[in-house]
């Protein structure tokens, strides 16, 4: 396989490593893990990391994407949906056809793509299940572009792992540092890089349902630390991403 020399990562807070980290000791995220992995087997990577936290499929499609192609990438990652999923209104199936747009011309650019479908949020969360048939919608419009433009597709959906408590944040939305160590080893697999391999996907140990208990305490994580904050935001006319770029807007060398 060949190396990469220009990687430019798509997407939102997940992509810009929420949680894995913070804002004053620094975020880290699945994409800057991904970059670290890539160097240390090809040196001489050159990584930009586009995504901004609260950004939607039409964002990447006017903003990230024109930026990441005149960089001429060799490898792009890209993982957007999840805030237009959640988002009421009719918006969502217009956001797909975006979505398209956007693999259509990352397609055309001939860069490697690696592309993810979302996680079976009812396993995480019980609030999820009024999202469900979004996921499987867009998971499907995913899946179908991935075999159509030849990318490479990570499948969180079925994976034991990702109906794990401790791969997920406290607003079980996000990743945790392991949830970004998880999709990190997932995209190596994507890519077939030296060393990986498919351990990522597996359980640490028997998946249980979730008792009561534990639902409840699922349900008020989420509460406190995603919805409240989304409920303070909207009430000011504000996103997570106000006033916020993307923290790697050029391609730079990792060892720089």
């Amino acid at each position: 396989m060949r190396g990469f020399t220009r990687f430019v990562a798509l997407g939102d807070s997940q992509t810009e490593g929420l949680w894995d980290g913070d804002d004053d000791s620094g975020l880290l995220g699945f994409a800057d893990r991904l970059a670290v992995h890539i160097d240390g087997l090809y040196p001489g990577l050159e990584y930009a990391n586009l995504a901004v936290r609260g950004h939607r499929i039409g964002d990447v499609l006017t903003g990230q994407l024109p930026q990441a192609l005149s960089m001429r990438p060799d490898l792009v990652t890209v993982c957007i949906g999840m805030n237009d999923v959640t988002r009421p209104g009719r918006a969502f199936h217009r956001a797909l056809d975006d979505l398209d747009r956007i693999y259509a011309r990352l397609a055309d650019s001939g860069a490697t793509v690696v592309t993810t479908t979302f996680p079976d949020i009812t396993q995480i969360l019980p609030v999820g299940r009024l999202l469900g048939k979004r996921v499987v919608h867009i998971n499907a419009a995913i899946a179908c572009a991935a075999e159509r433009y030849g990318f490479r597709l990570v499948d969180l959906y079925s994976a034991p792992s990702m109906r794990e408590p401790q791969t997920w944040s406290p607003d079980r939305v996000h990743g945790s540092a392991l949830g970004h160590e998880l999709f990190a080893a997932a995209a190596a697999e994507a890519l077939d890089l030296p060393g990986s391999n498919h351990d990522w996907a597996h359980a640490s140990g028997p998946i249980l349902p979730q008792s009561l208990r534990a639902r409840v305490y699922s349900q008020a994580l989420w509460t406190q630390n995603m919805l409240m904050p989304w409920i303070w935001r909207h009430l000011r006319g504000r996103s997570a991403g106000n006033g916020r770029g993307p923290r790697r807007p050029t391609l730079m060398s990792l060892s720089a």
